[in-house]
């Protein structure tokens, strides 16, 4: 899946909330410095009252509102996040109605000048705050600004801070646009190492040639299923299985032959070992381990004795040459007791792959507790 910008995902969401945060205490400081300020409250007992009220409810609503939001159920995310943001606008509203408030009242330069400082310091920390959604950073700026604005320009009062007002409200547009696309480009660019690094570690864990896991990756599986089967006392199944006479095929045909052989045996093997539980991997040159946790011993036999028929009807057309091979496979089963055994499977059904060789290859051989050795052809 490829990189959206402009949605608003979890990680999106948490950013804005996050961001978001600290803005809130900053209103109810900035409201009572104002309110108190040379006693203003005293002149404006009624005003200071309705404001105060508005601007404490509305923080202390979004303060509640982060606390309950993790405990509301998942069908109810949607109206939340609605809840959220229209809670932003309404905090921006309910300050801007106040500032256009102060503004038209006459002979209260100090506070005005007090409202005028707070007004644009928590206009630029919010439209910052919500810049990963640029519509809703440039609405905050329209609805802290724009009642003082209106006001100041319709009553023709204080059209030289109207004009600057103006030009800074433009500016905060700019500026969320500028910053909501440097906050996108991170975004894009996190995500897009995040996938770089899931490839690089795909590759590191895959044999170049025929994609199949690789024997490191192998072996770090195999001891963490090696450990889950101590702790929960279930049997491990391992096959081990080698294309016979290969070296005569790189001999005859030549490596790059002998290199699709081995890219055919990989999709081979993929179509008989289906469970996602089924680890398939390249041993080393034409040998291939299988890894089946949980799989019963007649299970096992039964991929095996499949993936041996595949191979036997199989041929490669490579350069106008027919070319076919069989495989011998060895396969060992036991319940694991300690973690130093592990090497004991490995060496079980390594010992009945050369078992099937010795009878004549394009064998199944088996080891287990109770059967020591036996064929399966």
């Amino acid at each position: 899946m490829g990189f959206k910008r402009q949605r608003l995902t979890p990680r999106v969401i948490l950013d804005l909330k996050k961001r978001s945060a600290i803005g809130i205490v900053f209103y109810m400081i900035a409201v009572s410095v104002v309110l108190l300020a040379d006693g203003y409250y005293l002149r404006y007992p009624s005003f200071s009252l309705q404001f105060v009220l508005l601007v404490f409810g509305i923080c202390l609503f979004r303060l509640l509102h982060r606390v309950v939001e993790p405990w509301l159920p998942a069908r109810l995310d949607l109206a939340s996040l609605y809840v959220f943001i229209g809670s932003i606008g309404l905090t921006g509203l309910i300050w801007g109605v106040g500032f256009a408030k102060f503004i038209l009242q006459e002979g209260e330069p100090q506070n005005q000048i007090l409202m005028v400082v707070c007004t644009i310091g928590l206009c630029s920390g919010g439209v910052v705050a919500y810049i990963p959604f640029v519509w809703l950073a440039v609405a905050f700026n329209l609805f802290i600004l724009g009642p003082g604005l209106a006001s100041m320009l319709a009553t023709q009062l204080y059209l030289p801070l109207a004009s600057l007002v103006s030009l800074f409200c433009v500016y905060m547009v700019f500026l969320a646009v500028s910053g909501n696309q440097e906050y996108w480009d991170a975004l894009e660019n996190e995500f897009l190492l995040e996938e770089k690094t899931k490839d690089l570690e795909g590759i590191s864990q895959k044999d170049g040639l025929t994609g199949l896991y690789n024997r490191r990756y192998f072996d770090t599986a195999f001891e963490l299923e090696w450990k889950r089967g101590v702790r929960n006392q279930t049997g491990i199944t391992l096959m081990i299985f080698d294309i016979d006479h290969f070296k005569q095929v790189n001999d005859t045909f030549g490596h790059l032959a002998g290199d699709e052989y081995l890219k055919l045996t990989a999709r081979l093997l993929s179509q008989v070992f289906q469970r996602e539980t089924d680890m398939v991997a390249r041993y080393g040159g034409e040998e291939f381990v299988i890894l089946l946790p949980e799989a019963t011993l007649e299970k096992a036999l039964d991929l095996a004795e499949r993936m041996r028929k595949k191979m036997v009807d199989s041929v490669l057309e490579f350069e106008a040459h027919f070319i076919r091979a069989t495989i011998s496979i060895g396969v060992a089963r036991l319940i694991p007791q300690t973690s130093g055994e592990r090497t004991l499977l490995i060496s079980r059904a390594d010992y009945a792959l050369y078992a099937a060789k010795r009878k004549g290859r394009n064998q199944v051989c088996v080891v287990d507790d109770n059967c020591p050795l036996n064929s399966q052809v």
